[in-house]
C-alpha cells in the first residue's frame, strides 16, 4: 500500500481537483483506493459523491485513533456504481474507491503546535487500511497540523501548483518544509513530484513559469501538465468522475490523469502503468 499526500501551501490551485482526478484514474485502472478527506472544507467528499450514514467521519476517527475501525467507517464513492454501469472498469471484479469522509471537526487539529503523539494519529487510523493498494490524502492548503499529520502517515507527497509567481514561490517553500519535516519526523518520506495544474497553453506567463519550474525543480516536475478544464466545476458539482463525463475534453483530461497516476506512484509504476495501458488500449 502506498500513502500519498496531495498538498499545497497556497489555496485555489486545484489540489482537490488533482486528488479526485487521480482517484478517477485509479478507479478506471482497477486499483483499490481510499481517499482520506483531511481538508475541513470536505470538498473531496462532495466531489466523490459520498452518502454518509452512521459512519464516523475522519475527524472523529482521529479523535480516538486506537479505537477507530476504519473499515467500518469508510463510505463507497458514488462514482463506483456509475463506473460499473458505464463499463469504465473492465472485468467482473467490483471496483473499490472508498472515502474517509471529511468534516469541519478535523479543524481542531489544524494548528501549528501538534506534538509527535498527535502527528501519529492518522498513521494509527490507517493501520486498518489493509484492503487498499493506494491511499490518497487530500490535505488542507496550509502547513499546519493536519498537513503534517498527513505527511507523517505518508510514503510520498505530491505538490500541486499553478504556473504563477506566488504559487511557484509557495511550492519552493513547501519543498523546503518537506525536507525539514523529513529530518525531524519522517525520514522515509519522499516527494512524489510537483503537478502543474490549471495550465493555460496560450498564456505567455504560464509558459514562462513552467520553464522556471523546470529549472527550479528538474525531474520533480511531473508530466503531463494538467490544463485548465472549463467544465471542471460542473463535473465536481455533479459528483462525477472525469472518466465517465461525456465529451472529448473530459476524455482527453482522463487520459492525462491516467498518465499522471503512473508517474505519481513511481515505485509501482510498472504495475500501475500496465493496468492503465490495458484499460486505454482495450
Amino acid at each position: 500500500m502506498q500513502v500519498v499526500s496531495i498538498s499545497s501551501l497556497k489555496g485555489g490551485v486545484g489540489k482537490t481537483s488533482v486528488t479526485t482526478g487521480l482517484a478517477s484514474a485509479a478507479l478506471a485502472a482497477g486499483i483499490p483506493t481510499l481517499v482520506v478527506d483531511l481538508d475541513p472544507h470536505a470538498d473531496a467528499s462532495t466531489a466523490l459523491g459520498v452518502r454518509p450514514g452512521d459512519q464516523q467521519d475522519i475527524g472523529r476517527m482521529l479523535k480516538a485513533p486506537r479505537r477507530a475501525r476504519l473499515a467500518e467507517n469508510v463510505v463507497p464513492s458514488g462514482w463506483v456504481e456509475r463506473a460499473h454501469a458505464n463499463g469504465v472498469v473492465p472485468g467482473s471484479a467490483a471496483p473499490v474507491l472508498d472515502v474517509a469522509v471529511g468534516s469541519a471537526y478535523t479543524g481542531i487539529y489544524d494548528r501549528p503546535d501538534l506534538g509527535r503523539r498527535d502527528l501519529r494519529r492518522l498513521s494509527t487510523v490507517l493501520a486498518g487500511a489493509q484492503n487498499y493498494e493506494l491511499v490518497l490524502v487530500d490535505c488542507p492548503p496550509s502547513l499546519n497540523g493536519l498537513t503534517r499529520m498527513a505527511w507523517s502517515a505518508s510514503d510520498k507527497v505530491t505538490l500541486v501548483a499553478e504556473p504563477g509567481l506566488f504559487s511557484v514561490a509557495g511550492t519552493e517553500r513547501t519543498m523546503r518544509a518537506i525536507q525539514l519535516f523529513r529530518q525531524e519526523f519522517a525520514p522515509n518520506l519522499s516527494p512524489a513530484g510537483i503537478v502543474a495544474n490549471r495550465v493555460r497553453t496560450g498564456s505567455a506567463e504560464h509558459t514562462f513559469r513552467l520553464s522556471e519550474m523546470e529549472a527550479m525543480f528538474g525531474g520533480l516536475l511531473l508530466s503531463p501538465h494538467i490544463p485548465e478544464q472549463a467544465n471542471w466545476q460542473q463535473i465536481q458539482g455533479a459528483a462525477h468522475s472525469i472518466h465517465h463525463w461525456p465529451g472529448e475534453s473530459a476524455k482527453n483530461a482522463a487520459a492525462l490523469f491516467d498518465a499522471l497516476l503512473v508517474n505519481v506512484l513511481d515505485t509501482d509504476r510498472r504495475k500501475a502503468g500496465a493496468r492503465v495501458r490495458e484499460r486505454v488500449h482495450s
